[in-house]
């Protein structure tokens, strides 16, 4: 998945300020929620999986995993939006595990 930031590294490349803008905006986000770290990760993995971002999304699972969510946890986080958004979510489920399976 080497191309998986693609997009987000032309977002950040092209931009300048609003692309360092949109980072401080990332941190302070993570600074001031409530949730716990994996917490946090599963819940942003539900939303890239209904928004079909994979690169973001391939990101976010491995944090996740590196915060101690497990396979299962990975997957009932990206089902969370099978009711709102039916299987619009097999792709970005699929690439969520192959990442989660890497290493």
């Amino acid at each position: 998945m080497a191309n998986e930031f693609t997009g987000f590294n032309c977002f950040m490349k092209e931009t300048d300020e609003v692309g360092k803008a949109y980072i401080d905006m990332i941190m302070q986000q993570e600074k001031s929620s409530a949730l716990d770290r994996k917490t946090h990760e599963l819940a942003y993995i539900s939303v890239l999986s209904a928004t079909k971002i994979i690169g973001g999304l391939v990101y976010h699972v491995k944090s996740a995993k590196k915060f101690g969510a497990s396979r299962n946890e990975v997957k009932s986080a990206i089902l969370v939006g099978l009711p709102a958004v039916g299987l619009t979510i097999i792709d970005p489920l699929e690439a969520a595990l192959k990442a989660y399976d890497e290493e």
